[in-house]
Formats: C-alpha cells, sequence, structure tokens
C-alpha cells in the first residue's frame, strides 16, 4: 500500500470546495489525515486569494487510476478551466510513495519549492523525504525564504 499526497486548492467558494474535496478522499480511502489551511495570493495572474490544503492518504490504486479518480472528483465539483482565474477545485497528487515518474510528472514539480505546496505537506509529512534530493520537507520548510501565507487552522473549524 502506497502513501500518497494530493494538493488540494480552491479561490471560488473554497471552504465548501476544500471540505466536499476531503470528504470525497474519504469515502473512496477511508482516513485521510488534512493539513491545516493556508491562504495565499494566486501565482501569475489577478485573482482571488486561494486556500489550500494537504490531505495523507493510503492507496493501493495505480498512479494513473488514482489521478483519474481525482479529476473525476474536480468534475463533480464543477470544475471549469475556461477562466485560470476562477478555480472551483483543483486536486494534484504530489507525491506517491517514493515513485519518480517523468511522465506522470512525481513527485510533483514544485514539491518543496512552492509554499502553497511546502507548508501543508511539511505539516501533514514533516518527515517526508523528497525522493530525488533525499531533503525532508520539514528542513525544505525550515531553509524556504519568507512565505505570504496564512495558516486559517484546521478546516473544519472555518465558517464557509
Amino acid at each position: 500500500m502506497a502513501e500518497a499526497f494530493v494538493g488540494v486548492g480552491s479561490n471560488q467558494d473554497p471552504v465548501t470546495a476544500l471540505r466536499a474535496a476531503t470528504r470525497a478522499l474519504q469515502q473512496r480511502f477511508g482516513r485521510v489525515v488534512c493539513s491545516p489551511v493556508y491562504r495565499g495570493p494566486a501565482m501569475g495572474l489577478a485573482a482571488a486569494d486561494y486556500l489550500n490544503v494537504v490531505v495523507r492518504l493510503r492507496t493501493e490504486w495505480a498512479v494513473d487510476v488514482l489521478k483519474a479518480e481525482l479529476a473525476a472528483i474536480e468534475a463533480a465539483a464543477g470544475r471549469d478551466r475556461a477562466d485560470p482565474r476562477v478555480v472551483r477545485l483543483d486536486l494534484d497528487l504530489l507525491a506517491y510513495g517514493a515513485r519518480v515518474d517523468a511522465v506522470q510528472r512525481l513527485p510533483r514539480p514544485g514539491l518543496y519549492s512552492l509554499p502553497f505546496v511546502l507548508l501543508p505537506l511539511a505539516d501533514v509529512a514533516p518527515d517526508l523525504v523528497h525522493p530525488l534530493t533525499g531533503q525532508r520537507s520539514s528542513a525544505a520548510r525550515a531553509a524556504a525564504p519568507g512565505v505570504e501565507l496564512e495558516n486559517l487552522g484546521a478546516l473544519d473549524e472555518l465558517s464557509p
């Protein structure tokens, strides 16, 4: 059974979207661990702030099957890619065990350099070792330059 990490983000009714996504992941994979919620600005375009979490889960599903299921959860939530400034729900497979696969983009490029991924990942898996660099997520977080994200706390404690 592999340990997988999924980045979950939204900038359109984000608390509702993140809750729905984590429930959907729980229904499919049983117990999941969810990081605190982080708020941060959109990167590369003028858009509403994002809320992001990382979910840790265990699965026997193959990577392509897992990715297809993540896409189905996005679609069920109303993901529309027509306007990149509005993201109802974005689910990214960040890491799948120690697997390195360029075609599947594993580990996700920027895993330890994008604050909206690194901060929640280090919260949920501080001892996660990057399969290419050998660096622990907590060490990458400690070495990260000043980060402009706000930790909002646990998802179940936020009001929509």
